[in-house]
Order: structure tokens, then sequence, then C-alpha cells
């Protein structure tokens, strides 16, 4: 009979570290997905920025030349 109550403990024991490291398994991956939603998130902001300041200096560098056009009489 006490070998019986063993088994069960070692069952029970076996089935809550079972349940811990899928506890564990999922807190983690949970904090993955967040840090990698986070970092895709700072890649599109950078990524953004990026696009804009690109559009700002090409802007820039366009009114510059046609500034430079009409001063030297290329363009109307």
């Amino acid at each position: 009979m006490a070998s019986k109550g063993l088994k069960d403990l070692k069952q029970q024991v076996e089935g809550a570290a079972q349940e811990a490291v899928t506890s564990a398994g999922t807190a983690v991956q949970q904090v993955v997905d967040q840090a990698t939603e986070a970092g895709q998130k700072a890649m599109d902001q950078v990524a953004k920025t990026t696009q804009e300041t690109i559009d700002k200096t090409a802007n820039q560098a366009s009114e510059a030349f046609s500034g430079f056009g009409k001063k030297f009489g290329l363009l109307k």
C-alpha cells in the first residue's frame, strides 16, 4: 500500500512539474512576443522617420536647384 501512495505522490509531483514547465514556457513566449512586437514598432518608427527625412531633404534639394535655375535663367 505504501508503494501505491509513493507512486501517486510521484505522479502528482511530475504533473505539477510539467504544469510549471508549461506555464513558464508560456510566460517566456509571451515575453518574447512582446519584445518582438516592441522591436518591430521601433523599426517601423525608424523607417518612417528616415523616409520623412529623405523626402524633406529631396524637397529642399529640388527647391534649391529650382532657385539656382531661376537665378541663372534656366527655369521660369
